[in-house]
């Protein structure tokens, strides 16, 4: 599938600010399930309505986290009052390999074990992403949620799919019951909020039993309503979790299939809460991986420091489409 992805963050600032410097995530990375064929990123500034930004200009220096994310970096000491990035990839994606033909045996005890030091032994990459981070700590609310998903000797995949879907089942998407910093523990006790919300339980719920999961941001093609054309600007990022699994394996197709032994290997499956969607790799080939860290934290699309701005409005507009779509001009 060849989507264009348009993602633009607008701020502006009650007054001047003199001095800034922001890191953005805006870039997709090049994975099995997705290949990027061209990106840029443009940069302007403005002192308001009156007064036409600057040409759009690049990054200072881009450069990959710990995590292997991209990551681009612009300091700006021209006084303005407006800032507007945006980000335009084009990117090709692949289907994943079929949730429906994927099994992993391990037990979530077991798995947990795999975590837990051990003298001589060697520290596994993915055992960071078991402890709590700033927006998915582990703690007891989390672990009795999950608990009903995690019964004795049931493997680990099984019981996440299941706890992706009373996730979806049992808390309501709502944009406007929660605002970006709303801690993990309050949405829970609402059961309500958004995508990132949502994959943040899941990871605070994965975790609080002893798994490695991360948070994972990208984006979803969605679909407009019968009869009416795309609108530019209408869609937004979206967020969902991974889990690290050691034997991942594709399941023969047919009556009676065995799992295929030889490939067998370990990774991480994407789960997604908000859509009960799920895949090695990727739930669907309608979504685009951004980047992966511990949580939002990690990998906000834009964050920054300024000197000035006072009080500052934030407006975002992202549009996901199909190669040679028509779109049509938000409201």
């Amino acid at each position: 599938m060849d989507l264009h992805i348009t993602h633009e963050t607008r701020y502006d600032y009650a007054s001047t600010v003199e001095l800034a410097q922001h890191m953005a995530y805006l870039r997709p990375p090049d994975t099995p399930w997705q290949t990027v064929r061209a990106h840029q990123l443009e940069i302007e500034t403005g002192m308001g309505e009156e007064t036409p930004p600057t040409a759009p200009a690049g990054p200072d220096a881009c450069s990959l986290d710990v995590y292997g994310n991209h990551r681009a970096y612009f300091a700006l000491d021209r006084p303005h009052t407006l800032l507007r990035v945006t980000a335009r990839s084009a990117l090709q994606t692949r289907a994943p390999r079929a949730a429906a033909r994927t099994t992993s045996e391990i037990t979530w005890e077991d798995l947990r074990g795999q975590y837990r030091y051990q003298a001589q032994a060697a520290w596994h990459a993915a055992a960071e992403f078991s402890f709590a981070s700033p927006r998915a700590p582990r703690h007891d609310a989390f672990a009795a949620y999950a608990r009903p998903s995690f019964a004795p000797g049931r493997p680990a995949l099984q019981a996440a799919r299941e706890l992706m879907a009373r996730i979806h089942a049992d808390f309501r998407y709502e944009t406007q019951s929660t605002e970006v910093h709303t801690p993990a523990l309050e949405a829970l006790e609402l059961r309500s909020g958004v995508c990132q919300d949502f994959a943040h339980i899941m990871l605070a719920c994965l975790r609080s039993v002893g798994l490695a999961a991360r948070y994972v941001s990208g984006y979803l093609l969605t679909t407009p309503p019968p009869g009416q054309p795309r609108l530019i600007g209408s869609d937004a990022s979206h967020a969902w979790v991974s889990l690290w699994l050691p034997d991942l394996r594709l399941s023969d197709e047919g009556p009676g299939a065995k799992a295929n032994q030889e490939t067998a290997t370990d990774g991480w499956y994407d789960l997604d809460p908000t859509n009960a969607r799920d895949g090695w790799g990727t739930p669907g080939e309608d979504y685009v991986t951004l980047a992966t860290g511990r949580d939002y934290a990690d990998v906000p699309p834009l964050r920054g420091v300024i000197h000035g701005g006072g009080a500052h409005g934030l407006h975002v507009a992202v549009t996901v489409a199909p190669e040679g779509e028509a779109l049509q001009p938000g409201r």
